[in-house]
């Protein structure tokens, strides 16, 4: 997806017993599940809030581009440096274990085409399953379809009607929210699917366009378009 701003200024362990060992082992698969513990969470928000600033200062924008009078935000140096992609992906993590009361998801969805610059490893960072939104032709076997609107006119987004399962929690990700269309056809496949929408995750949102607003689910972003500090 392409998504641009105006050319304005932007705003240690001790081993159980063995006949502990059964309920030992839910205990530590139900913790893996969650945030970590009070005493790490001020450690995990200051990493995050300082993780931003160097993610939003290595953003770019390009005027004129496409066309115009547009300001195009350019968000690949965040992948073309290692430093910078390790970052990223730690504070998506970050980002995700706030949400939902720390329980992580069982799918991220991720759309088409920048979803899946970063999906599959958050999943991978996460121990979810990732599936692709893709736009219409591009899946084989049976699929379920979405139509929206996007700033150059109507298109329409397809999932595999096994990609999600009944009652699984869903996060769906992108790399910018600009009018929202696109994420809230993803977030219908989903619910289409049976899936629970837990929540939209975008690393940069620009706010002016008020995307959010049409997104039935909550909604978190690393980064603002203000070329200040992230919020």
């Amino acid at each position: 997806m392409t998504v641009t701003a105006p050319s304005a200024p932007a705003p240690v362990v001790a081993a159980a017993p063995i006949s502990q060992s059964a309920s030992a082992s839910a205990a530590i698969d139900h913790a893996s599940r969650h945030d970590p513990q009070p005493s790490s969470t001020t450690a995990s928000s200051s990493e995050l809030a300082s993780t931003k600033i160097s993610l939003r200062a290595a953003l770019r924008q390009f005027p004129d581009f496409p066309i115009p009078g547009i300001d195009f935000v350019d968000i690949l140096p965040l992948f073309a440096d290692h430093s910078l992609h390790t970052k990223l992906i730690r504070a998506l993590e970050l980002q995700v274990l706030t949400l939902n009361k720390g329980v992580k998801p069982d799918v991220i969805v991720g759309l088409d085409a920048r979803g899946f610059l970063f999906g599959p490893s958050l999943a991978l960072r996460l121990g979810a399953g990732f599936a692709p939104v893709r736009k219409r032709g591009k899946l084989p076997g049976p699929t379920q379809e979405a139509s929206f609107d996007k700033e150059y006119g109507a298109d329409g987004f397809q999932i595999q009607s096994d990609a999600v399962k009944k009652g699984q929690s869903v996060l769906v990700v992108d790399d910018i929210i600009a009018t929202g269309g696109s994420a809230a056809a993803a977030g219908k496949l989903v619910q289409q699917l049976g899936g629970n929408l837990i929540g939209f995750l975008f690393i940069l949102e620009i706010d002016f366009l008020k995307g959010r607003d049409v997104l039935n689910a909550p909604v978190h972003t690393l980064l603002s378009d203000n070329m200040g500090s992230g919020n």
